[in-house]
């Protein structure tokens, strides 16, 4: 999925977190909720401004920081 146009970072903006679509809303708080055990429909239900675009979006952007991610060896 290409999350470009729905991920955002600004510096203002929630100290410059990945925000949704230039909304106030983070990735983590996504992620966040996700793990709690909300599902999809909580999630959108709560916040009418969301897509479930935006979930996806919310976890390709994590999914590929995640294959991003690596430890150095000493």
């Amino acid at each position: 999925m290409d999350y470009q146009y729905i991920i955002t970072i600004e510096p203002g903006k929630r100290s410059g977190k990945p925000c949704i679509r230039g909304m106030r809303i983070t990735v983590y708080d996504i992620l966040e909720y996700l793990a709690s055990g909300m599902t999809e429909a909580e999630i959108l239900e709560d916040f009418s401004e969301l897509t479930a675009e935006d979930i996806k979006a919310c976890l390709a952007f994590a999914a590929d920081r995640e294959k991003k991610l690596f430890v150095a060896s000493l």
